[in-house]
């Protein structure tokens, strides 16, 4: 199964995300499929930017949104 999930890649104390699209089985900063996006926590307000075309097309072909790609999904909307 395809996820629509974050991938950590922020040093210590300074977290930064990519939104990527990833199998299920893969560890969390294993192997992706596409990156669709990035966030960024550490700003103020937080910085979430995602191609909404490749958004559409995963989610049309299956890929499921994990709970806080979902919560930031509605947030950046």
């Amino acid at each position: 199964m395809v996820k629509i999930r974050l991938q950590r890649v922020g040093a210590k104390k300074a977290p930064f995300y990519h939104i990527v699209v990833a199998d299920s089985r893969s560890p969390r900063d294993g192997k992706i499929i596409e990156q669709i996006g990035t966030y960024d926590p550490m700003t103020n307000p937080a910085t979430i930017e995602i191609n909404q075309e490749k958004l559409a097309n995963w989610t049309k072909n299956g890929a499921k949104p994990t709970e806080s790609v979902k919560a930031l999904l509605e947030k950046a909307n």
